[in-house]
């Protein structure tokens, strides 16, 4: 598994565009899925032609929730791939043909082998689990609904391994012990405090930071 960070408000490259918002994709199970779309579609697609990522290889794009942050490139990447199967939560209204597939996703539901989603938890947002042979990766946008909530979703699936994406003003700091692999993006409040607790398994995100799993 291979998750390449595409739209941060920080940057690993010099040569990418940080901005406020988030955007990954995640290779997996023989697919290639875009993980929101960060809030400009200019940089979007700029940086993901910096990291080699055409939008002809994507196969899905996923939705964790409507905030401009997160949906705001969708259409300008729709204009250049729009043969994808896309998931939405319910809660985010958008034109059913705006892509080859366009599935609303309400309570959890496997989207392909070794894909799932959480649901739309508390109405919110939605986060992509990915099962891998150490345990299942969660992929998560800002985590509004919390942190512990989107984890005990993913862990029906097994022990979470690994926990990605914006972790917005989460401060229970114990629920990630026993996470081996903690990347902390976007609107994460407490970075630094997690990288203290955490000190063994933090790692930095930022744009144009790829994690292999």
């Amino acid at each position: 598994m291979k998750v390449t960070i595409i739209y941060d408000n920080e940057t690993s490259r010099k040569d990418l565009r940080a901005d406020w918002g988030f955007s990954c994709l995640v290779e997996t199970h023989g697919k290639r899925i875009l993980f929101d779309t960060g809030a400009k579609g200019d940089i979007l697609l700029d940086n993901m032609k910096k990291l080699n990522i055409e939008p002809s290889s994507v196969d899905a794009v996923f939705i964790s929730h409507a905030d401009w942050d997160h949906t705001g490139g969708l259409f300008d990447f729709l204009k250049k791939n729009n043969d994808v199967a896309l998931y939405i939560p319910v809660s985010y209204r958008i034109p059913p043909d705006s892509a080859r597939e366009v599935v609303v996703v309400k309570g959890p539901m496997e989207i392909s082998d070794g894909l799932f989603s959480t649901g739309e938890l508390q109405g919110i947002e939605q986060s992509l689990v990915v099962i891998t042979d150490r345990g299942p990766v969660v992929i998560t946008g800002c985590s509004h609904p919390g942190v512990g909530d989107i984890v005990d979703a993913a862990s029906v699936h097994g022990k979470v391994y690994a926990l990605i994406g914006g972790l917005h003003g989460f401060e229970e700091f114990e629920r990630l012990e026993g996470i081996p692999v903690i990347c902390a993006t976007h609107c994460t409040e407490f970075k630094a405090q997690i990288a203290s607790h955490c000190p063994d398994t933090y790692i930095e995100g930022g744009a144009g930071r790829i994690l292999k799993i």
